[in-house]
């Protein structure tokens, strides 16, 4: 059985290698015998009767695919970079805003230019290189490519503040004004649409729009927080308080001056005020007459601690509130405010102003902003002392504030500068180590109020010099002022008056020829009065009796018919003679008088003369009369 396996298996490798010979000499005699392809083809058609079995197979070509795919990419890079020179103004136009290189390039002497401030050194390990790329990254989250200037005034920017869309921003400053600004409707003007100034001659502290947008709290140096409508118009105000009294919380409202204001998180009828009187008081806008809730800031010797900046926690669990004399008071809503639940002491320097307040989305860590030029990073969970501090950042206003970016990475802040001895800038660092990851120039001055708005993407920045200045990165940030420079710059309407040619001709006649511009303005408008046609004169009364529907001047419509037609042929030299003449037609037929008198009276009676000798004795009698 074996033996015979084998010889099969035999059998079977022979069949299969002959196999192999015939298809190898098949297609050898198939290549020796190939045809053309138009030789096939008519052969096919010639034998079956039609060309062939349908459409050829499509062949793929991938280089030539891939080219084509690159030439697209190209194309589509080139459309979205000339939208992007879209915005930019032509040479000859006035710039709307500057375009700020990297940060990995060397700044300019003409152009304040964004930079990071990071160590290089040559002799640097790869670790090193890679934190380095790690602050690259960061860096690169803040939107400042791009820069706008917005003019508010000559002072001091103290206030801003976005509502929640980022269409409309409000700016407030040490020049009393609070002006309103439209990014929709702006256009390339960028003029603001409403300035008012709604607390009189009393510097604007604090302003913040409502969480729904449609009211705004202000806060000046007056003692009276107002609260205006989104056009500006005023909607409340704030009772003030009886500063005859030594108890404050016994009054309804500040005796003095606000220093800071911030609406609720969660309820848009309630909102907050701090004042020089040493007290945090809670409102509703429902009752302006009374505050709801008043709580004091004290010393550690229980005197009275003027509060500078207060603030709610994200989920209004929290009332924080920073005082002049470097303490922080942290009241829990839940609880009684009689006393702060955490009093942080030392928190800056004795008598530094704390600027500015920020809780974080998680509740429990905040930073703050010193007058002693200082900003740091506190836990509620262990506030004995910060958990990061940042040194050597100028504050020399009492409203520099410090934000956060829209993904808690980065804190940012402004540095103040004396007037003509630097430049004031933006500082970030990083939350979790507080290390410097970025900074650059503003403007000529101080860095005062800045805020980054999570929405739109964009920084904007109030300078002491009262410019607002619009950072944001075309590709990174949407809507908000970059709306504004995309519109179509109007083209202004020509009101000039075109004047005709004038032809000179010495020699022509006098009614051709024409003014050659020696007389005055005067004597032309005097000419041109006179001439009724270019004036427009109305037609002056004749004054005769006048005609062609014109009448006489000084005479009434009666006196003009009875004139011209009852007397018209009437002469009135001698009126005896002209009544007398007709005497004896009436005598002959009499029609007015006679006809009446014919059976009463008919012959007619006149009254005779007396005589004059007859008078003079009536005279004398009469005389006698009056001496007797």
């Amino acid at each position: 059985m074996e033996q015979d396996d084998l010889e099969e298996m035999k059998l079977m490798r022979e069949t299969k290698s002959t196999k192999k010979t015939d298809n190898s000499s098949f297609q050898e005699g198939l290549s020796s015998h190939t045809l053309p392809d138009d030789e096939k083809k008519d052969s096919m058609s010639s034998l079956m009767g039609f060309s062939g079995f349908g459409k050829k197979a499509r062949q793929f070509d991938i280089n030539e695919m891939m080219a084509v795919a690159k030439r697209r990419v190209a194309d589509a890079y080139e459309e979205k970079r000339k939208i992007r020179d879209d915005l930019d103004v032509d040479a000859d136009d006035e710039t709307l805003y500057v375009t700020m290189p990297s940060c990995n390039e060397t700044p300019s002497d003409n152009i304040r230019v964004s930079q990071i401030e990071k160590a290089k050194d040559d002799d640097s390990d790869d670790e090193d290189n890679l934190e380095d790329d790690a602050e690259d990254g960061i860096a690169s989250i803040v939107p400042c490519s791009h820069e706008i200037s917005l003019g508010h005034g000559a002072k001091t920017v103290s206030a801003l503040s976005l509502d929640t869309s980022g269409a409309r921003l409000i700016s407030g400053g040490h020049d009393y004004d609070i002006k309103f600004w439209d990014f929709n409707a702006m256009g390339t003007s960028m003029s603001a649409f409403r300035n008012i100034q709604p607390c009189g001659c009393h510097q604007i502290r604090s302003l913040e729009y409502s969480s729904s947008g449609d009211t705004i709290l202000v806060c000046s140096g007056n003692a009276q927080a107002k609260i205006l409508d989104r056009d500006g118009f005023e909607a409340m105000e704030c009772i003030k308080g009886d500063q005859y009294l030594f108890d404050m919380a016994k009054t309804k409202g500040h005796v003095s001056m606000l220093n800071c204001g911030c609406w609720h998180p969660k309820d848009r009828e309630k909102f907050m005020t701090c004042g020089d009187d040493g007290t945090v008081r809670l409102w509703d806008v429902n009752t302006p007459k009374k505050n709801i809730n008043v709580l004091k800031t004290k010393s550690a010797q229980g005197k009275k601690a003027i509060p500078t900046h207060c603030a709610y926690s994200k989920d209004a669990k929290y009332i924080i509130a920073g005082v002049q004399n470097g303490t922080i008071h942290v009241w829990d809503t839940r609880k009684a405010f009689v006393h702060p639940t955490f009093l942080m002491k030392n928190c800056h320097a004795n008598g530094s102003d704390i600027s500015c307040l920020k809780f974080s989305y998680d509740n429990q860590t905040f930073v703050s902003r010193g007058g002693d030029d200082s900003m740091k990073l506190w836990d509620l969970r262990s506030y004995k002392k910060p958990v990061n501090v940042a040194l050597n950042l100028p504050n020399a206003f009492l409203t520099t504030s410090c934000f956060y970016s829209p993904d808690e990475k980065l804190i940012g802040t402004g540095t103040s500068v004396k007037k003509g001895q630097g430049e004031g800038k933006l500082v970030f660092f990083e939350k979790s180590t507080f290390n410097k990851v970025m900074e650059f120039s503003v403007a000529d001055s101080s860095v005062v109020n800045c805020l980054w708005h999570p929405k739109i993407n964009q920084l904007f920045v109030g300078c002491g010099n009262g410019e607002i200045k619009v950072f944001f990165d075309p590709q990174k940030s949407r809507r908000g002022a970059i709306t504004c420079i995309s519109k179509a710059k109007k083209k202004s309407e020509s009101r000039e008056m075109i004047l005709p040619p004038r032809i000179i001709t010495p020699h022509a006649l006098p009614m051709f020829r024409q003014n050659q511009g020696g007389a005055t303005m005067k004597k032309v408008k005097d000419k041109q009065r006179a001439d009724p046609v270019k004036s427009r004169k109305p037609e002056t009364p004749l004054a005769g009796a006048g005609k062609g529907g014109r009448v006489a001047s000084g005479l009434s419509l009666s006196q003009f018919v009875s004139k011209n037609l009852a007397v018209k042929n009437l002469d009135d030299s001698n009126p005896r003679e002209s009544i007398l003449r007709h005497a004896k037609e009436a005598a002959e037929n009499p029609f007015w008088v006679s006809p009446a008198y014919a059976k009463t009276q008919p012959r007619t009676i006149l009254v005779e003369e007396e005589n004059e000798d007859d008078e003079e004795e009536d005279a004398s009698q009469a005389k006698k009369l009056k001496l007797s």
